[in-house]
């Protein structure tokens, strides 16, 4: 409802990113009272500093996070656009900050709360919810960090925890902000409006030859080919080393006869029930069934319908009362009646409306799916063992493919192929495994070198080398040609569309009728009711919205569409200033998603002070050393 409520939502995950050093510094930004560090951390803060080793660390970690988000891995030049190495910079600092507060107040954790803390976390959960240590591993070795460097890490953000939940929890926001928040939100504009498209203007010529080139050089990197790369790699599952046919028979059938219940569906009956008062009633009622009054006779005596005495489908292992259970699996067939059953709610009568017989499926129905699934595990048993061979393979100095073939896997080529997974015709390849991760480290490796596999998931890897690299290149306008001249057309479309509206915008602001302007161009006059500022729709973008917002009753306004095609010219007949909307109107969620953003914003002063006080020092020197290794 508060579109400015629901992103203080967000708040909490600041908090909780700056506890484990991601969260922005940026806002108090590098000040003046960073000073040089010395020769062996990056970073000093007081007697808290950070090595070499975890500023690169944290670094590639930032680099993965963005390329992750983006769809591709950065590049060293556009990490450096994006702000990585200060981004990293500012995290740092912060959790070194935090770092010495807590020294200087002598806050620590025990062990057993350290140990406790790590059993919790479910990333380290095996299938069964228990900590498992082979997981543990696993995790820590995907992402590159050492179980000491973890254990330390951890130890530290429950240490910073501490100061971050003393400092900012337990604020509540005041009523004052609240309902200047609800009644900004709840404001509505009244809104007569023109939809402006391109039959409105007169058709965009064709460009001339000296037009098109020169908005194509004007533009070229728009359309220059980045590099290209042909890639081949192998990959590693259990379903790339399963042999079902290696089964035998024997053994596939051994196994379904000791899961046999696993292709068995019990028989299921529908069950109807009657509950009485007491025993007589039952009694007399069971008497009535045998005079031969029927069981839907009962029900319209108690007055009440089928569906209210259908309690549903059930296996006899299911139902929740044995009384109940034999009772209802002793009737012979559809539509017969038990006796009367003393059940947990008193006495009853049950009837079978339905029987649904037992569904075994036969070995042959499943030897297929069985054979898969033992073959699978096999697999699985050995898949180490494979992907040590196929490493010492390459070792002795065989090819991929020479080890792939050796081990009976399958290499697969991809010609040509660029950061973002699309070939030059800009088809994306959709079955590259683990292709951010593949991609981003195939465009850092040289031609033909060997490289270490990448961990597909817990249980698999995929080993790739480069064999060609195809540069990046500017492309010829005549490669493109077709491209452009949309583009420019595009381009001259959109600023005689601006022009139009701009022109109409002037005759309505010195009095014209929008009824008049409409009559003119053969559009209609279209209204928007009670429009809010989170009022978006398919015409009605946010940038159409804002516009609305932006002035007092009379605003004429220009603004473009939802599909930023086409322009709208507005103009604004009613103001609501919500002046009656009060702070009780607010749900409690809704101000505590308020209350936990002040208190980041608390938490923002805090570690800026801290700042002050401290003093930090930066090493840049080693630094970029660091992120030259």
């Amino acid at each position: 409802m508060l579109d400015i409520l629901r992103r203080g939502a967000q708040g909490w995950v600041a908090k909780f990113l700056l506890v484990l050093l991601v969260a922005s510094f940026g806002v108090w930004g590098i000040s003046g009272s960073i000073l040089n560090a010395g020769n062996t951390a990056v970073i000093t803060v007081g007697e808290t500093v950070v090595s070499p080793n975890e500023f690169r660390l944290a670094y590639d970690r930032q680099v993965g996070a963005v390329s992750e988000q983006i769809g591709q891995r950065l590049s060293t030049e556009q990490a450096r656009a994006f702000g990585i190495e200060n981004q990293v910079y500012s995290q740092l600092i912060a959790g070194a900050l935090l770092d010495e507060q807590a020294r200087e107040m002598n806050l620590g954790l025990s062990d057993d709360r350290l140990a406790s803390l790590i059993a919790e976390d479910t990333a380290f959960h095996d299938f069964n919810g228990r900590f498992d240590r082979n997981n543990f591993r696993r995790v820590l070795s995907s992402v590159g960090m050492t179980e000491e460097d973890y254990l330390r890490s951890r130890g530290q953000v429950a240490v910073r925890t501490q100061i971050v939940e003393a400092v900012s929890d337990g604020f509540d926001a005041p009523d004052a902000l609240i309902r200047a928040l609800a009644q900004y939100d709840a404001q509505t504009r009244d809104v007569n409006y023109l939809l402006l498209t391109k039959a409105n203007i007169d058709p965009v010529a064709a460009p001339s030859d000296s037009e098109l080139s020169s908005f194509f050089d004007e533009n070229k990197a728009r359309y220059a080919a980045p590099e290209y790369r042909k890639i081949t790699y192998v990959k590693l599952q259990t379903e790339d080393i399963a042999d079902p046919d290696a089964i035998s028979a024997e053994t596939a059938r051994a196994d379904y006869e000791a899961r046999k219940d696993r292709y068995t569906t019990p028989e299921t009956r529908t069950i109807d029930q009657l509950v009485f008062a007491d025993r007589a009633a039952a009694d007399a009622a069971a008497a009535e069934l045998a005079g031969g009054k029927s069981f839907d006779d009962l029900i319209a005596e108690q007055g009440r319908s089928a569906s209210d005495v259908r309690i549903g489908s059930f296996a006899k292992a299911t139902l929740p009362d044995q009384s109940l259970a034999d009772a209802v699996f002793a009737v012979s067939e559809a539509g017969g009646t038990t006796p009367v059953v003393d059940g947990q709610f008193g006495p009853v009568i049950l009837r079978v409306a339905e029987i649904t017989p037992e569904d075994a499926k036969s070995f042959e129905d499943v030897e297929s799916e069985i054979r898969e699934q033992l073959a699978l595990a096999e697999a699985s048993q050995v898949l180490l063992d494979v992907h040590d061979a196929y490493e010492d393979a390459r070792a002795s100095g065989m090819t991929l493919a020479e080890a792939a073939a050796q081990q009976k896997l399958k290499p697969v080529t991809i010609d040509a192929v660029d950061r973002s997974g699309q070939t030059p015709d800009g088809t994306v390849v959709s079955d590259i495994p683990e292709s951010q991760a593949l991609l981003r480290d195939a465009f850092e490796a040289e031609i033909g070198v060997e490289t270490p596999p990448i961990n597909i998931g817990s249980e698999g890897f995929v080993w790739f080398e480069v064999n060609e690299v195809t540069e990046a290149r500017d492309r010829t306008l005549d490669e493109v040609r077709d491209q452009v001249v949309a583009d420019w057309t595009a381009m001259k479309t959109a600023e005689a569309l601006d022009a139009r509206a701009e022109e109409l915008k002037q005759r309505l602001e010195k009095g014209a009728e929008l009824s008049t302007i409409a009559e003119e161009l053969s559009v209609s006059v279209e209204t928007k009711y009670a429009l809010t500022r989170g009022d978006t729709d398919a015409v009605f973008g946010e940038t159409a919205v804002a516009s609305a917002f932006s002035g007092p009753k009379g605003l004429v306004a220009v603004a473009s569409d939802a599909s930023d095609e086409n322009r709208i010219l507005l103009k604004v007949t009613s103001v609501n200033d919500a002046s009656t909307v009060t702070a009780g109107s607010v749900a409690p969620e809704q101000r505590q998603r308020v209350s936990q953003q002040i208190s980041d914003d608390i938490l923002d002063q805090m570690v800026a002070r801290l700042q002050s006080e401290y003093g930090v020092a930066v090493n840049r020197e080693l630094a970029e050393r660091a992120l030259a290794f």
